[in-house]
Formats: structure tokens, C-alpha cells, sequence
């Protein structure tokens, strides 16, 4: 596990955007209570107007540096007509304009800030150290990890993470490899194997020789293409966001020719052309249209908060309703990334359960996840699981221990006997996919045990709801080798299968397939997933037991691990889409209607803020009703 970057309150009070945000806040509610409390005028709009400097003057300035660049922003523009609705009297509505995109400023930059944070732990999951050994004596020397040259020798003791990539010249063990290669079980490495940075020992000592500097190592790979994926991945608009620069260009225009235009040609004097324009501005502004788009998914992101899916923002909300096509990674993603047994074979002279027990009473003492899953199985079927002596781990191979005056000795195995056998499905014998050990008795093979990575129990439902909402084939992406890969397929219906992949290799497969014109949403948990969830068009991770890296870089989070929560999700992301896009009609409508009146007639300045003001109640309303539980069910 990476260790973890700083807490949200902690990333949020060094960031400036939050500080003003939050002060901006803290003056409307000020503002507030003084107005409803009866005190003087002056004394809530002087509170008022500080709501409008903390919170406005950053998106004003940014406003004013962009139009530097002949770009007109909307935030200015609604500091614009924040200004001009304290111009008529309105200052209310103008500071709760304000909040609200001071507040949404200041979510973006934490999680902008969270991102990085996360990115810069990663560099710790490789030592700072490592024991280089001299080529002449073999002599020890703590060194750091980046000093280490191609064909240095190392020694990792058990326990230890392995500071570089490299191949093992003496020893044998078994190494953790789940972080980087999401492979679900430790892997056996011995002289000749390669070792990842990043990776951990298990119970030997191994010595390996460096092949890859520290600055090309699988780690460090991994770190650059999240950076590279973060920076050029392009920020998906929400649907108002692709026509609000001309629009708010063109009010500004527009708000400029009514003023101008009457006094001009018609002779209007220029207090009533002043509120002619200042009327127009309040009526043409986007206020309603805001609304329109954000609470149909600020509605949906609470939903699905609520059923254990956190939703990083707006514009992932709207995002994952446009998914063309999803990919799972397999190992605590469609599988639980805890080994189960699955099948006792025995060679005769023994009973299944008595096979299970004698490996059981030698694992006891194991920390090996292989060994703690015998140990489970074996307590889950009732069985008693006797004591024993003597206990030694064999490095790279499996245990030994005395069990009732005899040597048993559990080690991996390339094959089982022949024999009678169980499954957890009651399947008949044949070649299970999974990791087989060995059970021997005083040196005499008594039989086998099969273990497979848990299958999640909703995940064939999830991958064929997704298949459903996408028309497209669901692929599933993994570090784990062929046979493993194919056998969760064939269990959850996924006929696209990529396996044996490196994180760059899974972030190339994503880019392939968004290349070919798909909206790619990848669910992942591990560092290797990292890269190719933001590489993806939206990233989900698997939040119990995903690594820090994979929950700050991917778009939404899966809290509960709940795996069927991941089509729910892009249904109720389409039903969010839908209202925006009714809501948008609707204030559209109470634009072009008021704004045709204040134009060719006389729109009384009360009823233009209260059509304004109603047009934001109704499309509001209407985007609230997806915070029932019947939008997520359904």
C-alpha cells in the first residue's frame, strides 16, 4: 500500500482557492442571518460586498487575463452580472452567485492538488535504500536507490521491497508483484527470474543484479505516463461549456447595443436606456442555464454517493453517461484479490479431508496468502485443524512442519495426481485454472490443492449490464497471466481479453481503443491501473482496497466495492444528461421570452428578476427529482 497523501482537510487549507471559497461563504451566510435578523441595510450589504471580493475577485482577475488573450470567460461574466444585480438592488442573488463558483473553483483545485499529491507518493512505494554488494569482497553498502548502476548486484532481505529492476543471480523466494502487475498471489522467483522495482520479498534472501536504472524502472515508468496522462488528457466540457464563451460574449454585446442603440437612433434618455440594459443583462445571463446543468448532476452525484459511489465532479457526472464501451481489471476488480480453494484431489492414500487438514496444520503459522486461504477453507468446512511442530518455511517453494509424528511439506506444484477429487461448484475433474500446491506426506505425494482468485458474486451481472448499456463488448485488461485471464472471461461472459499487462500496456490498450473512436470507462484498484485510468475517458477505482494512486487518479470511486454499481452509474449518468438537456430547453424558453418583451415592450424590473428567478426555481426543481431512489434503481 503507498503511503498516503495528505488528508482533503489538509490539501484544502494549503490551497488558496479554498481559504477564498470558504471566506466567501462564510460572509453570504453572515450576510444572511444579518438580513433576516432585521439589522441595518448597510450593515448586510457591507457583508454582502466583502461575499463579492473574497469569492470574486480571483475569477474576475482570471476573467481580465483571459480577455488578454481574446477570450471571454463566463466566470467574469458572472461577476458581471453579480455586479449588476447589487446595481439594481438584487445583491443577494448576485453573492450566492458568487459562492457557487467560487465553491466549484476551489473542489477543482483540490482535486487537482490531490492528484499530484498522490502521483509524488508513488516515488515511495521503491525504497530510498538499497544494500549494493561489492563485486570483489561482497562487502555491504547502504547506497541510494537512485546511485544504483546497471549491473550492480543487491541484496533484498525478506521483507523488503526491491529498489530495481533487475534479475535474481542467487536465492530463491517468492515475491508480491499485486501493486505493479495486479497478479493476485505471490510469484516464485529464483536465479535467472526478473524482479520488479516497487515489488516485495517474501521470506529469502535474494541477491539481484540491476538492469534498468532507477529513472527507467517500472515505478518510475508508471509515475511519468500518470503525470504525461494527467497533463494531456483533455478536460471534458460539460454540454452548456462548449457554447458559453459566445454566449457570454455575446450579452456583453448585446447588453452594450441596448444601451447604446435607444439613445442613438431614438433619443431614449440614458437612465431608462441604462435599465432597459440592466434589465436585459439579468434576463439574458446564464443564471438559469447554470442551473439548468448543474443540479440534475449535482442530484445524481448525492445519489449515487448515497449508494456507495463518490463522483469527483460535475463533468465526470455528465462524462460517464457518454461511455461507448467498458473495461475491467480483473484482480480486486471483477475478483475479490483473495485466493479461495477450489479443489481437493487426493492420490489414494489419504481422504480430501484429511489432505486439507494436514496442509492446513502446516500453514497455520503462514503468513503466505496461499496459506492463510487453506488454513480458511479448511476451518469453513468444519474441519479441525491439528497442531504442529517444527514449523519452516521454504523459501520460494512453500512449508514444512511435523503434523502428528509426521513431515508434511506444502510446496507449489506443476501438476496433480490422478484421483478423486472436490470443486466449490461441483465440477468434475480437468485442468483448473489457478495456483495448484502440493501436499506431501514423509516425503510421499498425498495429494493436491487447487486455489483461484475469488470471484466477485455481482460481477457477471455488472459485465453483461454494461454490455447492455454499451453495445459493445466488455474487455477485460490484466497483469495476470493467459489461463487466469480467460478462466474470470469465461465466468463473467467478457469475450475481449488482454492479458499479461504491464501498466504501459494496459494504458496503450485504452488509447488504442479511444484511437478507434470509443469513450473507453476503465474500472481498476491497483498502481498498475493508475496510467490507464487517466489515460481512460473516465477512470472508476475499486475504493476498499485500492492503492492511493488508482483513488486520487480515477474519476470516481467505487467505495463499497460494490462492483455492480458501475452500469448503475452510466444509467443514471444518462438520465442526468436527459434532464439537463430539458432544463436547458426550459430556460431557454424563459430567456427568448423575456428577453423579446424587455426589447419590444416594457419588462417591469421586479417581473424580469422574478422571471429570471423563476426560470432557476423551475429547471432546479425539476433536476432534483433524480436525488430519488428510484433514479439509481431503475
Amino acid at each position: 500500500m503507498l503511503p498516503r497523501p495528505p488528508s482533503l482537510w489538509r490539501t484544502g487549507v494549503r490551497l488558496a482557492e479554498v481559504r477564498w471559497a470558504g471566506l466567501a461563504l462564510a460572509l453570504f451566510l453572515v450576510g444572511g442571518a444579518l438580513q433576516l435578523s432585521g439589522a441595518p441595510t448597510w450593515a448586510s450589504w457591507t457583508a454582502y460586498l466583502a461575499c463579492y471580493v473574497a469569492g470574486g475577485w480571483e475569477p474576475g482577475w482570471a476573467g481580465l487575463q483571459a480577455l488578454r488573450e481574446r477570450t471571454f470567460d463566463v466566470d467574469l461574466l458572472m461577476v458581471l452580472a453579480a455586479i449588476a444585480a447589487a446595481g439594481i438592488g438584487q445583491v443577494l442573488d448576485g453573492a450566492l452567485l458568487i459562492v457557487i463558483f467560487a465553491t466549484s473553483g476551489a473542489v477543482e483545485a483540490v482535486i487537482t492538488q490531490r492528484t499530484a499529491d498522490s502521483v509524488s507518493s508513488l516515488l515511495d512505494l521503491a525504497p530510498e535504500r538499497a544494500t549494493r554488494l561489492h563485486p570483489a569482497d561482497g562487502s555491504e553498502q547502504e547506497v541510494d536507490v537512485a546511485d544504483l548502476a546497471v549491473g550492480d548486484l543487491v541484496l533484498v532481505r525478506p521483507g523488503e521491497r526491491i529498489g530495481a529492476d533487475g534479475a535474481v543471480v542467487e536465492g530463491t523466494s517468492e515475491v508480491d508483484q499485486q501493486a505493479v502487475t495486479g497478479e493476485s498471489v505471490p510469484v516464485p522467483r529464483g536465479p535467472g527470474e526478473a524482479v520488479l522495482s516497487g515489488t516485495v520479498n517474501g521470506t529469502g534472501a535474494l541477491r539481484v543484479r540491476v538492469e534498468r536504472e532507477a529513472t527507467e524502472s517500472v515505478i518510475a515508468r508508471v509515475v511519468a505516463m500518470v503525470e504525461q496522462a494527467s497533463a494531456t488528457k483533455a478536460r471534458t466540457q460539460l454540454f452548456i461549456e462548449r457554447v458559453e464563451q459566445r454566449y457570454s460574449l455575446g450579452v456583453v454585446v448585446a447588453t452594450l447595443l441596448v444601451l447604446a442603440v435607444p439613445m442613438a437612433l431614438l433619443g431614449t434618455a440614458f437612465e431608462d436606456a441604462l435599465l432597459r440594459a440592466i434589465t436585459f443583462m439579468i434576463v439574458a445571463s446564464p443564471c438559469a442555464v447554470v442551473l439548468a446543468t448543474m443540479p440534475p448532476l449535482l442530484s445524481a452525484m448525492a445519489n449515487a454517493g448515497r449508494h456507495g459511489v463518490l463522483v469527483k465532479s460535475a463533468t465526470v457526472m455528465e462524462a460517464v453517461g457518454r461511455t461507448s464501451l467498458v473495461a475491467f481489471d480483473k484482480t480486486g476488480t471483477l475478483t475479490e484479490g483473495s485466493p479461495e480453494v477450489t479443489r481437493v484431489v487426493t492420490a489414494g492414500r489419504l481422504s480430501r479431508e484429511q489432505v486439507l487438514r494436514a496442509a492446513a496444520a502446516a500453514e497455520q503459522a503462514s503468513e503466505h496468502p496461499l496459506g492463510r486461504a487453506v488454513v480458511r477453507a479448511t476451518r469453513e468446512r468444519g474441519l479441525d485443524v491439528p497442531l504442529a511442530q517444527h514449523f519452516r518455511s521454504l523459501p520460494g517453494r512453500g512449508v514444512l512442519a511435523a503434523v502428528d509424528g509426521h513431515a508434511v511439506r506444502v510446496e507449489r506444484a506443476a501438476r496433480r495426481p490422478r484421483g478423486d477429487d472436490e470443486t466449490a461448484g461441483g465440477e468434475t475433474a480437468g485442468s483448473e485454472v489457478g495456483t495448484v500446491v502440493a501436499v506431501h506426506l514423509d516425503d510421499a505425494l498425498v495429494g493436491t490443492i487447487t486455489l483461484v482468485d475469488r470471484l466477485r458474486p455481482a460481477s457477471p451481472a455488472a459485465v453483461a449490464a454494461a454490455a447492455a448499456l454499451t453495445d459493445a463488448p466488455v474487455h477485460l485488461l490484466t497483469g495476470d497471466d493467459e489461463a487466469a485471464a480467460h478462466h474470470v472471461a469465461a465466468r463473467t461472459g467478457i469475450t475481449a481479453v488482454h492479458a499479461r499487462l504491464l501498466p504501459q500496456d494496459k494504458t496503450r490498450v485504452v488509447t488504442e481503443l479511444q484511437d478507434a473512436g470509443e469513450r473507453v470507462l476503465l474500472v481498476g484498484d491497483g498502481v498498475n491501473d493508475a496510467p490507464a485510468l487517466a489515460t481512460a475517458a473516465t477512470g472508476i477505482a475499486m475504493g476498499r482496497h485500492g492503492s492511493d494512486l488508482a483513488l486520487d487518479t480515477a474519476d470516481a470511486v467505487v467505495v463499497r466495492d460494490e462492483i455492480d454499481a458501475v452500469p448503475r452509474l452510466v444509467a443514471l449518468s444518462r438520465r442526468a444528461r436527459r434532464t439537463v438537456v430539458a432544463n436547458l430547453a426550459i430556460a431557454a424558453t424563459f430567456i427568448v421570452v423575456l428577453v423579446a418583451w424587455d426589447l419590444t415592450g416594457h419588462l417591469p424590473l421586479p417581473l424580469a428578476v422574478a422571471g429570471h428567478e423563476g426560470s432557476t426555481v423551475v429547471v432546479a426543481l425539476n433536476g432534483l427529482r433524480l436525488l430519488r431512489a428510484s433514479a439509481w434503481e431503475r
